[in-house]
Order: C-alpha cells, then structure tokens, then sequence
C-alpha cells in the first residue's frame, strides 16, 4: 500500500508551516524569511534513493520532475503573481496555453494575466490582485519554506506577501503544492492555501474576477476567436456542460480538449472542508477555468458585496483543490470517481 501524504490546515502560520509528508521524502527546509534573497538553495542532495518525483530549485524557478520528465516548473521572479508553466504530459503535450510565457504561432493574445495555473483574486480590500493594470496590486514570493522529493510525491511550500501597487502589504498566504502520479499519465497538484489577516483586516471581495484559475491550452477551448466552434468541452459534478458551467457550484469541473491529436483534460476538485462549498467557477468557454467562492454578486445576480468574505486581523482561512491532469474525457478518467477518492483519502483537521 502506497502511504498517502495528509496535509492538516492550521489555524493561523506565524513564520514558518508545519507540513506532513511521505515518510520516504529527503527535504530541504529553508527559513520563514530570506535574509539573503540572493541565495539559491540547493537541489535535494544524493541520497543513493531513487525518487520518483523531483521538487528542486534551478535557475530562478522551481523544477518538478516525475520519472525523470518535466512534470512543471514554478515560476516566482519577477512576476505579477508566482505560477506554474509549462504543465506537461509525459509526451511532453502541453496542457496550458503558452502566451503570454512563450510567443507561439495560432494563441490569442487576450488576457495577458492568464499565466497558466495560479492563484490570485481581484478584490482585496479594494485592491485588485488578478489584472496587471496599472493599478493592481502584486503577489510576491517572500520565501521557500520547504521542498521535499520523494518516491511517491514531492513538495514545495511558501510564503507569499500580498501587496498593492505601492508596496503596502495587505496579508499574507502559506501555500502548500504536493505533486503525484496516478495510473498511466495522471498527475495531481494537491493545493493549499491559508490567507492570513497579517497586517489589519482582510476582505476578500464579491467578484467573478479570480481566484484558483487555470487558462487551457488553446485547441482545448470550447469556442474558438470570432466565436467559432471549439472541439473542447465542460462538465461539472452538477451535469452543467458547456457555457452553463458558468457561475453554477460544484463539487468539480473537467475541461477536455485535443491536444496534438490527443484528448486532454484539466479538472479541479474544491474540498469539502473549503469555505462555501461547493464553489462558483469563472469557467469560460475561451479557456479561463477558476474555481470562485466569492464572486455571488456576478454569478447569482445578489447584492453586491454578498460575496465578501471577511478575515479579522490575525485570523486566517484555508482552502484546498486537488487539480488532476488526464488523457481522455470526463467518463473515460473516471473523474468523479477520482473526486471521491480524493475526498476519502485527503484529510483536514477539524
């Protein structure tokens, strides 16, 4: 039996997290804070164990290898907000559109804060961390806290300052990636994310602008530019297909499309344990996919602000998604099976 990895959502994270994690990991730990933000840590040392999945720090980002092939890398310098690019098959297909990291022919140009996979929100106390306009605000790495590799799965933990276009800083997360394989080409990201009220009060505002999101590879999009047919489709746990996933709850939601004559899919599990779930999902037929529990303003026509989710100053909230990466639609990933098992085996403390 394979021994599975239980992340524990703490209360509040003062300087550093507590993580759990395969009892067959080698780690490197790193302070809460760099006091030298020069420093590269280095690659895990070698150990004479083989690991199947390989979480080191290379050349300004975070390189996670399973198998010996590049699964992704986490990219954290110089950015708007930290975010994973490529996604790879083990064929090396891509699951995310390239542009705005890549200039490749035949990708729209829209949305250039669509960076692959990443977490960001568009109202936090007024401040909007998911564009890149002038007047956004940025999500800035403050450090590694810990990266593991290890047989049957890896970890990167961090720290990260949420701040407006001046600098000021409005809070804080810990965020916690566990990378796996499944049967055959899955791979799973386990992602949790613990905001803290650091710095004063946090509102994390009523808007479909954000939060959890993913932009899919181009050929996977539902529509096409100038409103042409897509060969990709939407389904959620709920059986909205399509341009009806939008705004809906649910359990989950899978995006499938071809990739280099290929089937591939994207779905993303919220947790039980998560704040109002089953979540709203800023889903779009032109490939953004973003699991939302705050946007109830956009997506149920209420009051605006009936979404706002307020944190008092030290206090926290945690969410956790599971993202798995297929081959093959919704029915042939047997993807609500795999939702179920996720939520059997990933325990939250109560």
């Amino acid at each position: 039996m394979i021994p599975r990895l239980l992340f524990r959502a703490l209360p509040s994270l003062g300087a550093a997290a507590l993580v759990t994690f395969l009892s067959g990991c080698v780690a490197i730990e790193f302070p809460a804070r760099d006091s030298n933000p020069g420093h590269k840590p280095k690659p895990a040392p070698n150990t004479g164990i083989t690991d199947d999945v390989r979480v080191f720090e290379t050349n300004n980002v975070v390189r996670v290898e399973i198998d010996g092939q590049l699964f992704t890398e986490y990219r954290f310098r110089d950015v708007s907000r930290p975010f994973f690019y490529p996604i790879l098959t083990p064929a090396g297909d891509h699951y995310t559109r390239r542009w705005p990291q890549e200039e490749v022919p035949n990708e729209e140009r829209d949305h250039p804060h669509h960076h692959s996979l990443w977490y960001s929100h568009g109202d936090v106390n007024g401040v909007d961390l998911w564009s890149e306009s002038a007047k956004a605000g940025r999500t800035v790495q403050d450090s590694i806290v810990k990266i593991a590799s290890g047989r049957n799965a890896g970890l990167l933990t961090t720290r990260n300052e949420w701040r407006d276009k001046d600098g000021k800083v409005l809070g804080h997360d810990v965020r916690t990636h566990r990378f796996s394989r499944g049967p055959g080409s899955e791979r799973y990201l386990d992602f949790s994310i613990t905001i803290v009220a650091s710095h004063g009060p946090m509102t994390l505002g009523d808007t479909k602008e954000g939060t959890f999101a993913i932009r899919v590879a181009e050929s996977m999009r539902n529509k096409q530019p100038k409103n042409q047919p897509g060969e990709g489709h939407l389904l959620s746990s709920r059986g909205h297909r399509d341009g009806e996933v939008w705004g809906k709850r649910a359990e989950w939601v899978d995006y499938w499309g071809p990739v280099n004559g290929k089937t591939l899919g994207v779905a993303i599990f919220d947790h039980p344990a998560n704040p109002r779930h089953p979540t709203w999902w800023h889903a779009r037929d032109y490939g953004l996919f973003a699991a939302n529990p705050f946007g109830v303003h956009d997506f149920e026509k209420r009051a605006k602000g009936a979404g706002n989710l307020k944190i008092p100053a030290g206090g926290s909230v945690t969410f956790h998604y599971r993202v798995m990466f297929h081959a093959g639609d919704s029915g042939t990933a047997n993807v609500a099976s795999r939702y179920d098992e996720y939520v059997r085996t990933f325990k939250v403390a109560p």
